[in-house]
């Protein structure tokens, strides 16, 4: 018998009940029904006001989702729905689990069901991460604790089958683990995964391949995760002790292979771009300093070695360069049958009350995953820092970003301090991150305010955590490189743990003509901000590219060690549209080569050179090899020189380079010879090189890299003494996390 809405109201016929997991709630809020079976329910749920709700919470939670997948990137499209049977089974496979977890509860939590069952159509449609932010003020006690935890994972299995082999399977240190209700405190994210097929498997495989994830925002569920965190969690199906894993991967890095060994008579010329970035070793510290071994790929050697300060000779005065070049060579400690070879290039000074004019902007992330002690309340202090540091003609003015782009403050005169100190005091983090319209602004504020003869820079503070415009690391690089166009110089600061997307925020300093730092603690903002405030804010060369030419004579192989970010192909090293890094004031510059000895001059290798085919409108001729069409042969008259380095680079304002160079010999110096400085380099690259398991650390370990790096605490004074010794500390917490 059906009803309408008349027999409903005229007779005593109890309307139908509803269970919270009845199929036809989900079946017709998605539009799954045929029209006959619609009619019928329509009529049904017309006088239940209870299923009418359930019905419009359903498609409220499905047009949220739509609109966070909309956002997603246009090749990933929508995939093969799911049907009722799917969602069924799936439904049937957590059942008990649920029914159990509500008895543990001491308070019950109606978790509605066909909520489930419409985000169960998401995770069989794409992976992705959501941000669990503090329920409310009682807790905010764990979430301090929280933040001196991993990011905690929970992977959700859809099938049954999947869920009931991966408990069987599960290690036995799975039973140390903390259960999903113990460690909702410190969930912070949590992966949704489940078998796919057809379009929607090739689409996943593509975006596990570039590393590709989808961010969505806590806010974009509205009350979903409201209330207890830990009670939510309870009632997603799939979770056990044994799918809770402990996992720093919220956190994103390049992966690379380290450099390898290179023949000198087919590859003689080694090219790269300078880099005078150190965020690798303050995070590298971050992760050790918690007990953690950091990531492989957060380890990057050339900043490690960079971090520090050597004592490498300034250019002369009258020279006019910017910087000059010191070398020198000994054994390698870690394989003394080789050769080391250190260059290092030290910037020219600029005193701080000769320093041009500054015009900055500060653009700031004040979203919500900024809302953490080590993130904006330390991008305020630091910013602090520098505008103290300041002088009052130069000009600050503040760009924030989060859900919407706001100019906090125009361009204003340091000498209005209190203005811009008030200002940075108010912030407060919240909402989602707009980086990429946040950007386009600083870089329009900076031009609208340019300094002809002056130090032009954006100083980016985030964590990366981009998920709101263009979030794509191609697009923002592209859109960063296109600015640095304007003669506006960008500095990228990350800061916090947990999402730190390092890899984001080194795409950004590259492309835009800048420098890439970490701060984790005051003491970094102050090395940073107010020890090295010339070196941070004034350029003094930028497209600074180095071109090493290996004598075959004297090197048969060579392998340079780190800056697999930087390198160049030979060509790049004339062309001046091609883009490379920048020196600020007083800054050194830090590479390692390992070298393999030839035999003898007699016995250098010939070969077909890969360098042949190279016009020498592009490339320099060769100065230790004379090139033919088949072979090279080296001259002789030149044996004694191990080396010949050079270096490009542009002024500041200019569009075409300079070119010096400098040769070394090698002495045949044993590394007992080597200077304090030399040996506390080397101790600084095993140091990385043993972090990052590298098939090329030789017989280093972490007590040789102890004696190593004890030299150079002879030469060193100040805070680079403290900084050394702190080296030397970290040194002994590696250790000891390895052997535990």
């Amino acid at each position: 018998m059906k009803h309408n809405d008349n027999n409903h109201s005229s007779d005593n016929t109890p309307a139908p009940q509803f269970s919270a997991d009845d199929p036809r709630l989900t079946a017709y809020a998605l539009g799954e029904m045929d029209a006959a079976e619609r009619a019928v329910f329509e009529t049904e749920i017309a006088g239940n006001p209870a299923a009418q709700a359930a019905v419009a919470e359903i498609r409220a939670l499905a047009g949220q989702l739509e609109t966070v997948f909309a956002a997603e990137p246009a090749t990933e499209q929508k995939n093969a729905p799911i049907t009722p049977e799917q969602i069924e089974d799936w439904r049937a496979a957590r059942e008990a689990e649920a029914q159990e977890a509500r008895k543990r509860a001491k308070k019950p939590f109606r978790f509605p069901y066909f909520l489930v069952a419409g985000l169960a159509t998401a995770c069989f449609a794409v992976a992705f991460f959501a941000i669990l932010k503090p329920a409310h003020d009682s807790r905010q006690a764990e979430k301090l604790a929280m933040q001196k935890a991993q990011a905690m994972y929970v992977s959700l299995p859809v099938e049954a089958e999947s869920r009931a082999k991966e408990a069987s399977s599960a290690p036995a240190s799975v039973a140390s683990r903390p259960t999903p209700a113990q460690t909702a405190a410190t969930l912070e994210r949590f992966t949704v995964t489940g078998e796919r097929h057809g379009q929607a498997k090739l689409i996943m495989e593509q975006r596990a391949a570039d590393n590709v994830v989808t961010a969505i925002a806590i806010d974009s569920f509205g009350e979903l995760t409201q209330g207890s965190v830990g009670e939510f969690m309870k009632y997603m199906p799939g979770i056990g002790a044994s799918a809770v894993s402990q996992n720093p991967g919220a956190e994103s890095y390049t992966r690379y292979a380290d450099n390898g060994f290179l023949g000198t008579t087919e590859n003689p010329l080694s090219t790269f771009s300078a880099d005078i970035d150190t965020a690798s070793y303050t995070n590298v510290r971050r992760f050790l300093n918690r007990g953690q071994r950091p990531p492989a790929d957060a380890v990057r050697v050339e900043e490690m070695i960079n971090y520090f300060a050597y004592n490498y000779a300034p250019p002369a005065k009258e020279s006019g360069a910017p910087f000059a070049a010191t070398m020198e060579v000994a054994a390698a400690p870690w394989n003394p049958e080789h050769r080391l070879v250190r260059i290092g290039i030290k910037g020219r000074e600029v005193a701080d009350d000769s320093r041009p004019p500054a015009n900055l902007v500060f653009l700031l992330d004040v979203s919500g995953s900024m809302d953490e002690p080590n993130k904006l309340p330390l991008v305020k202090e630091s910013m602090r820092m520098l505008v103290n540091r300041l002088r009052p003609s130069d000009r600050i003015a503040i760009v924030t970003y989060a859900n919407t782009i706001d100019l906090a403050l125009p361009s204003t005169a340091v000498s209005e301090k209190t203005k811009i100190l008030d200002t940075l005091d108010a912030l407060r983090a919240t909402g989602g991150t707009n980086g990429g319209k946040g950007i386009q602004l600083a870089y329009e504020i900076a031009r609208a305010n340019f300094l002809k003869e002056g130090a032009n820079r954006v100083i980016l503070c985030t964590d990366g955590d981009f998920n709101i415009g263009v979030t794509s690391n191609d697009e923002l690089a592209t859109m960063i490189e296109e600015k640095a166009k304007s003669g506006v110089f960008l500095s990228v600061l990350g800061f916090g743990m947990g999402n730190l997307k390092d890899s984001r925020l080194q795409a950004l300093a590259n492309k835009g003509n800048g420098n890439h730092g970490y701060i984790d603690n005051r003491a970094e903002a102050r090395r940073l901000l107010v020890e090295q405030t010339a070196g941070t804010l004034v350029t003094i060369a930028k497209d600074v590219k180095l071109q090493v030419e290996f004598n075959p004579a004297q090197a048969a192989a060579y392998r340079l060690i780190g800056y697999e970010k930087r390198l160049l192909a030979k060509e790049d090293f004339n062309n001046d549209k091609v883009d490379a890094g920048e020196i600020g004031a007083g800054h050194t510059v830090t590479a390692l080569y390992e070298v393999i000895p030839a035999k003898s001059a007699a016995e250098a290798p010939l070969a077909t050179s890969a360098e042949t085919d190279a016009p020498v409108s592009t490339v320099d001729p060769l100065k230790y090899q004379t090139q033919t069409v088949v072979t090279t042969t080296p001259k002789l008259e030149l044996k004694g020189e191990l080396l010949t380095l050079k270096i490009r680079y542009k002024a500041p304002s200019a569009d075409m380079s300079d070119k010096i160079e400098f040769a070394l010999e090698d002495k045949g110096a044993a590394f007992d010879e080597a200077s304090p400085d030399f040996k506390f380099t080397c101790s600084v690259a095993a140091f990385a090189m043993l972090l990052r398991n590298s098939p090329d650390k030789g017989v280093a370990t972490y007590d040789s890299v102890l004696e190593w790096a004890e030299p150079g605490m002879t030469g060193a004074t100040g805070a680079e003494l403290e900084r050394r010794g702190e080296f030397t500390d970290l040194v002994r917490r590696a250790k000891q996390i390895a052997t535990n």
